[in-house]
């Protein structure tokens, strides 16, 4: 595989902290296509200082309808799908180069977590398909998030990307309360359609505290001092968020009854 047949796709909405250097990492890329949501913050400004980036607006609906409008702007053959506090590491162009893509449709990539710019030692963050074929690739909602759809097999990336969002912890809370909305929706359907995962989250109370003993002992955390107390703090209060909408989700079915 060679370079010049990806795309890089960036949705963003208010990233001025991260969308320079995440665009940094991406001056192989004959073309950088950045789908904003209308941002304030003068995020699109910075990204258009980039020669080889495009930025193009859309009013935002949902992840998956952003997404797939990226979609329809890409016309290379491959697709790398990031969001813009990822930091595609510099040995990204020498990997794809030894790739082997005539059986595979998709690739997964590893994500190394951190917190102030330091990498901690593990993360709850999943493996995701990040560099996949344009052709039969599909986005669908999947509670806060997009999933994206893709027959064929999936290969690894063998270089772990880097997660480093800067944006204040303000802006952290107020995306949290709208997510966790939009998770206690999801985690309402019948268990069946549900992953392990999200079944546990179904415990209500119990679950954030399953993770918190996960991400500190589980995960090693807990020896990345402040930093790994910070993230388990981060991902408790996220769980709890979630667990206060499915009890809100009861007391109001109730009520309504």
């Amino acid at each position: 595989m060679k370079s010049a047949d990806i795309t890089p796709m960036i949705l963003s909405f208010n990233e001025r902290e991260n969308i320079e250097r995440c665009l940094g990492q991406l001056q192989w890329a004959r073309e950088v296509i950045v789908v904003d949501s209308l941002s304030t913050d003068g995020t699109p400004q910075l990204a258009e200082a980039f020669p080889n980036t495009r930025v193009v607006s859309r009013k935002f609906d949902c992840l998956a309808n952003q997404a797939n409008f990226g979609l329809s702007q890409v016309s290379t053959k491959w697709v790398l799908s990031l969001d813009a506090d990822y930091v595609v590491p510099t040995e990204f162009v020498f990997d794809v180069e030894s790739l082997q893509p005539e059986n595979q449709t998709a690739f997964t990539a590893r994500f190394q977590y951190q917190v102030f710019s330091r990498s901690l030692r593990g993360t709850l963050y999943p493996p995701r398909k990040v560099l996949y074929q344009k052709s039969g690739a599909e986005y669908v909602s999947d509670g806060h998030a997009h999933r994206l759809k893709i027959t064929g097999r999936t290969g690894s990336l063998p270089t772990p990307f880097l997660h480093n969002d800067c944006k204040p912890l303000s802006r952290w809370f107020i995306s949290q309360a709208a997510y966790a909305e939009l998770e206690a929706k999801k985690l309402t359907r019948a268990r069946s359609e549900l992953r392990l995962s999200d079944r546990v989250r179904q415990w209500r109370l119990v679950a954030p505290w399953v993770n918190l003993t996960i991400v500190l002992f589980g995960k090693g955390l807990i020896l990345d001092g402040w930093r790994g107390w910070y993230y388990a703090i981060q991902r408790l209060i996220a769980e709890l968020m979630i667990s206060v909408s499915l009890i809100d989700h009861d007391l109001r079915s109730r009520n309504s009854k």
